[in-house]
């Protein structure tokens, strides 16, 4: 073998292996970038399952896999909420309420320990809770609906861009964000609205056994801090997260201190380099792009 055909042999053995380490790695990226997910319990007592409900709720799926596991896990004695967020899409929320109410009714304590803001469908998924706590400067209540329909009539009028709608009836294309909405299109959607808040307005008087009236007349899309809401009947006690672990413990019945389960993401080298332009991201896509029709959601001062 001649010298020029060693170095050839080298080199390529060596860019062999270059690819083959690039491969791995990439592998690893991808198979360990935030999609795995383990259950990491501290203690040693009787288990309370954390369940975390953060940011805007746009889907409810992960939610409801969440309560519906530590439902069935006989080893978890209650399931503790811990809320943040200021509500968001009106089946999402109604998904996650009524697969908390089922395990409350099924003999399964479930607590609401609500942080900074617990508002809208974060309030509505608190009602089928067995006891909601609240901080005292927690803002919650925001009983209401709403629906932004973006509108861009005038600013493709300006770029010379028109839209022309086949359609197959009159308000088939009710809210398109190319041209303005007619009174009967008003109309109409108001009374979508309406109705989707009388359910929200139903669920509130049945879960926290209050008057009809009583609930219209604070049900118009206020917030209230958690002492207003204490006094108003729409949160049980005031109290911190750690008060709310002690009253999950004492209503399973659980003797000294209960261990703490909860799901932890397995974050990879991607998580990282990106964590926080991903973060941004997410979030830029969630407002222009998951934002439900119709939202049960504070919509916060800017």
């Amino acid at each position: 073998m001649n010298k020029s055909t060693k170095w050839f042999l080298i080199i390529l053995g060596i860019l062999a292996v270059i690819v083959i380490g690039f491969t791995v790695m990439m592998v690893y990226l991808v198979s360990d970038s935030g999609e795995g997910i383990e259950t990491v319990t501290t203690g040693s007592g009787d288990k309370i399952a954390i369940v975390e409900l953060k940011g805007v709720i746009t889907s409810s799926e992960d939610i409801v896999r969440q309560i519906k596991k530590y439902r069935e896990q006989r080893g978890v004695r209650a399931i503790l909420l811990r809320m943040d967020s200021p509500g968001g899409g009106v089946v999402a929320g109604q998904e996650i309420y009524e697969e908390v109410r089922k395990t409350r009714d099924s003999g399964k304590p479930v607590v609401v320990s609500m942080g900074s803001l617990a508002a809208s469908a974060s309030y509505y998924i608190a009602c089928g809770s067995s006891r909601i706590v609240a901080n005292r400067g927690t803002l919650t209540g925001s009983i209401g609906v709403i629906s932004e329909i973006l509108q861009v009539e005038e600013l493709l009028g300006k770029i010379g861009v028109g839209v022309k709608a086949i359609k197959s009836g009159r308000m088939k294309d009710t809210g398109s964000p190319t041209r303005k909405m007619t009174q009967a299109e008003e109309r109409y959607y108001q009374d979508l609205i309406d109705e989707v808040y009388l359910q929200f307005v139903g669920v509130v008087e049945r879960e926290r056994d209050l008057d009809h009236e009583d609930v219209l007349a604070m049900a118009d899309g206020r917030v209230f801090t958690g002492e207003k809401a204490v006094e108003l009947g729409l949160v049980d006690t005031i109290g911190t997260y750690e008060v709310a672990i002690e009253i999950a413990a004492q209503l399973a019945g659980i003797e000294g201190k209960p261990s703490i389960v909860r799901e932890r993401k397995r974050t990879g080298l991607l998580d990282g380099l990106a964590g926080s332009v991903a973060e941004s991201l997410t979030s830029l896509k969630q407002d222009l792009l998951e934002r439900p029709v119709l939202s049960y959601r504070y919509a916060a001062p800017q």
